[in-house]
């Protein structure tokens, strides 16, 4: 029976890649917690497992004494003495238990621990590979997809995530068996286990993709200095590098574009705008409204952070953008409220 038991565990273990000392610990309080009820819940019930020895003993422990007070914890001399001679009043005495007296229920109780014991220990170990992603880029297989809610049930490794539609990209459609990148949000311990929040909408998942792209971001060399991103339609990305001999946009875009052309084809064909970062505000703004050119830009209030942007009168709503998107995200980029003018003065219809 033990020999059975023990290489049972050593099978759970290599399945669930669960460490054999919690299994035993686990066990070990199942067992407990099951022979318990025949002393009325009282706590003087003992298991000791020995996975080289492959021996279980689960033993009860009374007081030794002269008066018997509670019979549940109590032996009298006499009694201590039938099952050890040397036992003496005011010490205490290991009785063994026989496993198999437990009876059914005592079973039944034992396996719901153990069952109990198996899921915490495999969320667990869910919540720690799960943390230890946090923030990062994945890849993932898509297993699901809801008719009804349009949420996306995805593989990750061993486990399963969804990605909800509200951070899926508009008008993007996976289907079954198709490989996407996500963003690993946030990773929180819920009631049911962990809980991930991934998403491809995600400003993180583009900055993820440059690290991954481009090795002067991965070693240091450029710098990702912000990111503003309307998921589907276009991103801007500022950055910047404290080598002068490194062009940090032209390293970002790479060799024929290929570097930006790998990001745009992982994000469906969103469109990326490059800039270099200063620590001149002005000068960043400028860079920010690409791919508009821009005469000038005034700051009309440093503390408020607003400024003017002067463009040609040809390039005016290429710096507004479609439904004003362009300057939107560059005020996001830069952190600045832009008002955009022509250069004439006059905006057109006036």
């Amino acid at each position: 029976m033990s020999k059975e038991f023990f290489e049972a565990v050593r099978l759970l273990t290599a399945e669930k890649g669960i460490s054999e000392e919690y299994l035993y610990e686990k066990i070990s309080a199942a067992i407990v917690v099951a022979a318990k009820h025949d002393f009325n819940g009282k706590d003087i019930v003992h298991c000791d497992i020995d996975p080289d020895k492959q021996k279980i003993k689960v033993y009860v422990r009374k007081n030794v004494v002269e008066e018997i007070e509670d019979p549940d914890t109590d032996l009298t001399l006499e009694q201590a003495q039938l099952i050890r001679k040397s036992a003496k009043v005011g010490k205490t005495i290991d009785i063994p238990l026989k496993t198999k007296n437990f009876g059914r229920i005592v079973a039944q109780t034992a396996k719901h621990v153990i069952r109990q014991g198996i899921r915490e220990a495999e969320r667990g170990q869910m919540l720690q590979e799960f943390q230890s992603k946090n923030q990062e880029l994945l890849s993932a297989k898509v297993s699901r997809v809801d008719p009804v809610t349009g949420n996306i049930t995805l593989e990750i490794g061993k486990n399963e995530a969804v990605l909800p539609r509200s951070e899926q990209v508009p008008g993007e459609v996976l289907t079954e068996g198709d490989m996407t990148k996500i963003f690993v949000v946030d990773v929180k311990e819920g009631t049911k286990g962990p809980k991930i929040m991934i998403s491809r909408t995600h400003p993180g998942l583009v900055r993820r993709l440059f690290e991954t792209e481009v090795p002067e971001i991965f070693d240091g060399t450029i710098e990702i200095k912000s990111v503003s991103r309307e998921a589907g339609s276009r991103t801007k990305i500022a950055v910047f590098s404290k080598d002068e001999d490194v062009d940090p946009v032209g390293a970002c875009i790479g060799p024929r574009g290929q570097r930006v052309s790998n990001i745009v084809d992982a994000l469906g064909g969103e469109k990326i705008d490059i800039v270099k970062f200063s620590e001149d505000p002005a000068e960043f703004v400028a860079a920010s409204l690409a791919p508009s050119d821009v005469v000038s830009v005034e700051i009309l209030d440093p503390d408020a952070k607003t400024c003017r942007a002067t463009v040609p009168d040809d390039q005016l709503s290429l710096a507004i953008g479609n439904k004003g998107q362009n300057v939107r995200l560059a005020a996001k980029l830069t952190s600045w409220k832009i008002d955009i003018k022509p250069e004439s003065g006059f905006y057109e219809g006036e």
